[in-house]
This record gives C-alpha cells, sequence and structure tokens, in this order.
C-alpha cells in the first residue's frame, strides 16, 4: 500500500500547513516531496528535496494593499469577506535548513516555465529538474539557496509541467461582465486557421462568433491604415480531422493570412479572471518565507528574479506597490530585472492577457512600454502626467536592471536611464544598478552560431551566440553581499547620452559590411489611449488611439560594429565577429525591412586579409589581430581576468570561459 501511504503522508502535511499558516498563504498543498537526485549533496548546503504543490491565497479585496488588484471586489467571497485563489508551487530546497544561507530566490515563471535553471545552472530546460543535466552546475544550489516558482499566469498554455495561478472569475453583483479583447498576428507562411490567443495560451472565447462587433482588419506596417476584412472571408472555427469546424477561441481566414502582414481582430468575450491576483501571489508567497517562522522553507532574505516577460512583470509589481505585505513589512530584499526593457505589462486590468508583450513587428499597442519608464518621476511634456516607476514603492528592494542590446532595438531599454526628450541621462537611485550585455541578444542563442529554424523568428543573419548569463552569477552574488553585508555592487555599465555611448540610431556608426543591412528604425514605445476609465484598469478602446512616439536611443558601436559601453564579455573584447542585438527578418517571411523577434546577429570576421579584400569587408581579418590561436586565447584570458577583478565574472567560471573561446577559435578559423 505505499501508494495510499503516500497520499495519506500528503494529505497530513497539507493540513497541517493549514492549521499553522496565518499569512495571506492559508494553506500549503503538497503533493509529492522526494529527495532531490537521490540525496546528492550540493557543496556545503549539503543534501535538497524537492517539493511540488500549490499554495492557497486569501486577500481582502477592502485591505488598502489589495485595492490596486483590478476587480478583486467583484470576485466570490469566502465567509471572512476574502477573495480565495490559488497557484501551483515548486521548491528546491536544503533538506537542513540551518546549511541553507538564508535567502530564498523566487522565479517569477516566464510563461509557466522555469527559465532560471538554463540561466543560472547552464542546464537543460525542464520543468521538473530530475536528472543531472536539467540541474547543470547547480550553481544556485551550491550557495545555498531555496528554490522557489510561483504560478502567477493564468492563461499559460495547457501543458503538462507549467507554473499558473488559479483565479476567479469577476461578476457585476452576479451578473455577468462582458468586454472588448484584441489580438494580433504576423504569419511567416500562408495560413488557415489561427488561435485567438498568444502561442496557444489560454484564449479568451468571443462571446457571440456572429457578432457584428466582431471585426478582423490588415495593415502592412504597426501605424499603416487598417483595411477591414469582409465578414464573409472569415469566421471564428479551427480546422479539426481536416475540417473547418466552429470554435470561439480560433479564427478561420477563407483567402488565407498572408506571410509579413499585421491582421487585428477585435471582439467581444466575458467573464474577465481577476488577472492581477498574479501579483498577490507573489508578493504573498514571498513574505510567506521571510516572515512565517513555521513555513514549509524559511529565510532571512528574500529575492526576485524575472526574465523577458517575468521581469517586465516585477517592474509592474514594483509599480503598483506590491513590495510591501498587507503588514508593511518589505516583501523582496532584492530583484534582478532581466532582459524586461523599459516594459510592464498586461497584468492586471480586465480582461488583461498577460501573454502579450510588444515586439518591433508583433503583439503591438498592447499596454506594455508605456509611461513612467523611469524609476524617478518625470513629468511628461504632452500629456503634464507625472510619476515614476517606484513613485508608490514603500519598501524599495535593491535593483539590478540587466539587459542585452536587443533591449535597446526591440524593447525600449534606453527610457529606463533618459529624459523623455531624449536628451540627457537620469541619475539612478541608490537601491539600482543597470547593467547592459554589450552585444547581446535577449536569450543567447547556441553554439556553433546556427540561422534560426523557428519560422516565426526567421532572421538574415545567424543568431547570436554571445552568452552573458555567465555574468549573471556573478551579479547574484553581488546581490546577496549587497543585501546581506552592505558591500556596494560593481558600478552600473550601460551606454550614456554625456559620453556618447547611447546616440539616435540614425547616428549608430555601424560599418557597411557585405550582405548586412542595418535596422531603420527600434521598437518604439507610444502614448497610447485606452479609453477614459485605464487608470481604473478597464480598456474600452479597442484598438487604442497611438499618439506620439518617446524618443528611444541605442548603443554605439566601435569600428568592428560591436557596442562600446556596457559589461563587455570577453567575446566582445576579443572578438571573432560583430555581435549584434538586432537581426533582420528574412524576406521569405516577408517585412525583410522589419527586425526578428527576439533575435541578434553573429556577423564573422573574414579569415585572412585575402577574404576580407575580396568581400569588401572593412573590419580586420582574424589573422590580421590574432597571430596564433594562443594570441587569441591570451587576449581573451586577459579580459576574463580583467572582470572577474571588477565583479563581473566569478573566478570559478574562468576554465569553462576558456574552453568556450577555444571551441569558438576553431569553429572561426575553420567552419562558415
Amino acid at each position: 500500500m505505499p501508494g495510499k501511504r503516500s497520499l495519506l503522508a500528503a494529505l497530513a502535511l497539507a493540513c497541517f500547513f493549514a492549521a499553522s499558516a496565518q499569512a495571506k498563504v492559508t494553506r500549503i498543498e503538497i503533493t509529492s516531496r522526494a529527495d532531490l537526485l537521490g540525496g546528492r549533496s550540493f557543496g556545503l548546503a549539503g543534501p535538497y528535496e524537492k517539493i511540488i504543490g500549490k499554495a492557497h491565497f486569501a486577500v481582502d479585496p477592502n485591505d488598502p494593499h489589495n485595492r490596486v488588484i483590478v476587480d478583486a471586489d467583484k470576485a466570490p467571497r469566502n465567509a471572512r469577506g476574502e477573495v480565495e485563489f490559488s497557484a501551483d508551487l515548486y521548491i528546491l530546497k536544503p533538506k537542513d535548513l540551518n546549511r541553507s544561507n538564508g535567502a530564498v530566490l523566487v522565479e517569477i515563471p516566464n510563461r509557466g516555465r522555469k527559465l532560471m535553471l538554463s540561466t543560472l545552472h547552464h542546464a537543460a530546460g525542464s520543468f521538473d529538474p530530475s536528472s543531472e543535466a536539467e540541474l547543470g552546475d547547480a550553481f544556485p544550489l551550491r550557495q545555498g539557496y531555496t528554490l522557489v516558482w510561483i504560478g502567477w499566469q493564468f492563461d499559460a498554455p495547457l501543458q503538462n509541467g507549467l507554473m499558473r495561478l488559479y483565479a476567479p472569475v469577476a461578476t457585476d453583483s452576479g451578473k455577468t461582465i462582458t468586454g472588448l479583447v484584441r489580438a494580433d498576428y504576423i504569419f511567416a507562411t500562408k495560413t488557415f486557421d489561427a488561435s485567438v490567443s498568444e502561442r496557444n495560451h489560454i484564449a479568451y472565447p468571443a462571446l457571440d462568433p456572429y457578432s457584428g462587433e466582431n471585426v478582423l482588419t490588415v495593415r502592412d506596417s504597426a501605424l499603416g491604415a487598417r483595411h477591414v476584412i469582409p465578414r464573409s472571408e472569415w469566421q471564428f472555427a479551427r480546422m479539426i480531422d481536416g475540417k473547418f469546424t466552429p470554435d470561439p477561441t480560433h479564427i478561420q481566414l477563407k483567402p488565407g493570412f498572408e506571410p509579413g502582414r499585421i491582421y487585428e481582430l477585435v471582439y467581444r468575450s466575458r467573464d474577465p479572471k481577476v488577472v492581477g491576483l498574479g501579483l498577490a501571489a507573489a508578493r504573498d508567497i514571498a513574505s510567506y518565507f521571510k516572515y512565517q517562522s513555521d513555513a514549509v522553507a524559511t529565510a532571512r532574505r528574500a529575492y526576485a528574479l524575472g526574465s523577458s516577460q517575468s521581469g517586465r512583470f516585477l517592474r509592474h509589481f514594483l509599480y503598483q506597490g506590491f513590495n510591501a505585505d498587507e503588514r508593511d513589512r518589505q516583501v523582496f530584499d532584492g530583484m534582478f530585472i532581466h532582459v524586461a526593457g523599459a516594459g510592464r505589462g498586461s497584468f492586471n486590468h480586465r480582461f488583461a492577457q498577460p501573454s502579450r508583450d510588444g515586439q518591433p513587428f508583433q503583439s503591438l499597442f498592447y499596454p506594455t512600454d508605456i509611461f513612467p519608464f523611469t524609476d524617478r518621476e518625470q513629468t511628461d511634456p504632452e500629456t503634464g502626467e507625472t510619476d515614476g516607476l517606484l513613485a508608490r514603492v514603500k519598501a524599495p528592494p535593491k535593483i539590478f536592471y540587466t539587459n542585452s542590446s536587443h533591449e535597446y532595438w526591440g524593447r525600449c531599454a534606453s527610457l529606463i536611464h533618459t529624459t523623455l526628450d531624449g536628451k540627457a541621462d537620469v541619475e539612478l537611485l541608490e537601491n539600482v544598478r543597470i547593467y547592459l550585455f554589450a552585444g547581446g541578444q535577449h536569450g543567447p542563442g547556441p553554439f556553433p552560431p546556427v540561422y534560426n529554424a523557428e519560422r516565426e523568428y526567421l532572421g538574415q543573419q545567424r543568431l547570436n551566440p554571445n552568452d552573458f548569463t555567465w555574468a549573471m552569477r556573478a551579479l547574484v552574488v553581488a546581490m546577496d553581499r549587497w543585501v546581506k553585508d552592505g558591500a556596494s555592487p560593481p558600478p552600473s555599465q550601460y551606454p550614456r547620452i554625456v559620453d556618447g555611448t547611447l546616440v539616435r540610431p540614425g547616428d549608430v556608426e555601424f560599418p557597411k559590411l557585405p550582405g548586412v543591412g542595418f535596422p531603420q528604425r527600434p521598437k518604439e514605445a507610444y502614448r497610447v489611449d485606452y479609453g477614459p476609465q485605464f487608470k481604473q484598469g478597464v480598456i474600452s478602446l479597442e484598438p487604442p488611439r497611438v499618439g506620439k512616439p518617446f524618443p528611444i536611443l541605442a548603443p554605439q558601436v566601435d569600428r568592428d560594429g560591436n557596442e562600446r559601453a556596457g559589461i563587455r564579455m570577453p567575446e566582445i573584447v576579443a572578438p571573432l565577429a560583430t555581435y549584434t542585438g538586432w537581426n533582420l527578418r528574412d524576406p521569405k517571411i516577408g517585412a525583410p525591412e522589419e527586425l526578428a523577434r527576439l533575435s541578434g546577429s553573429y556577423i564573422p570576421f573574414p579569415r585572412t586579409r585575402a577574404d576580407r579584400e575580396r568581400a569588401g569587408d572593412p573590419r580586420l581579418s582574424i589573422e590580421e589581430r590574432y597571430s596564433s590561436r594562443a594570441a587569441y586565447l591570451g587576449q581573451f584570458a586577459e579580459a576574463a581576468l580583467k572582470l572577474i577583478k571588477d565583479g563581473y565574472l566569478l573566478a570559478e567560471d574562468l576554465p569553462a570561459l576558456l574552453n568556450r573561446a577555444g571551441e569558438h577559435w576553431d569553429f572561426a578559423t575553420t567552419s562558415r
């Protein structure tokens, strides 16, 4: 009867934590608890255990800390007047917490996924890390961290292992709430049907698939004129068993969607989820670990990590004042906000789609890149509005904003540290550091560098393999020392207007390289009008009215096309190629002058002087730069040692970096 005993044990644990919980985490439901890797030790922290389950929450919508949660007052309540909800929970913790480093690292899952494993562990991706390969070198575990993932996104794809939020539906005193929903699409090949959601996330279904209120348009550029597609040419349907079947969550276009064009659907739906409870889940789970003495895992310090979508979530979390719990205690002591650029997101409004972001040529005009952008307050000269990202933060954490160069081209990153006219730098707050990973793409590409095989991401150049995640490990160490010991972290490294390393995109002195186009424009952030109730969390204008853009600036480059400012990894200091944060779309998927999604470029140097002269390449060849493989590795090592000395790399990672450098030399001098 081992299965029955395991179930009874799990139920007993769930009951224990239900009885002991006093915070807004009302119950921890543990469904699985086991030794990690059979009880293997991880450095001084010793063996770890894996705990899987759900966290159950209750919030009072009338509490001042919760009033910002849109429609929380319209959700069902329990006998105490509280709104109940739950979220998936996943924990890796030292079995003996006395051997931990006293810190919990909470990753906000990106679309339900655990990205920290590949970012900090250099591990294979996994929804349930259970093998050596899926844990990599287990860097945070060897440091003694408790690792936590909490579901916050209600519309994460329906795939086993993804972390999600289970939120209630809002009603108007029991009556159904309806509202407008917008979806946009850009296809890489001719397509005949598609989900109304983003990338197979859970969709809001059409209220009445046959209503004339549902409108589908097409245009050829972000600001281009929309052309209404006749209702007779499309319907809410999907292909099932070789035939189109009515479906309120999919649309079919009879002539087919053409690649490289922007299609946009506006329709009415019903039953909005209380999406903003995801923000409360992140707040209350961190508070639980820090302040609940009998929590399943306890910690003295709490850090948050968010990448891309979940980095934007953390910016939104800060902006709406969630870093203080209901007793006004600081929640997160430090935050790693990674590759979020200047964005926030659709994380707390009615009919919000947290899956939507804002790309240079896709997911356009969602409430992502909207004012304010800087931590300090600024006044928008166009609207007269004064605001700042940290204006409502009662308990500000230490913050690292880390971006690749892609975020300056594709995520409006310059706005987080410039004035709104784009003419001056903004002084950073004492609790903030900004780091640009020079010559990086949104997430490092594979090595050896390849052309992207995913249709919607196809670019004209090979993906950029510049692996800046080694520097992120050093920053984890620096953050903990900053919070625990008060030791200042390495100085900010990012481009500035004052020294000429941040310029207008047209002033970037990128070399003219054979077969390489240069972007005509970066992604822009606009003043967007979503209707008079948007400040209260209700969008009534779809599509929204788009006003004037904010000025976007880009990092200046050297004569090789590599960026001059930021944390310049050894690959940039001793280069074998030009590394960019942008890549233009392949002509075969349409719109070749637009930026490819989330991609950078790897443009190798010519091998020899003869190759350079034959191609008309202005960059020095590899043979003109380095007399031998050993000479190259020497320059690479010198650059790495400088970064180690300055705190941007860890000494323990030097052998792996040098091994990669040798592989890169062999590739660059023998392959193309």
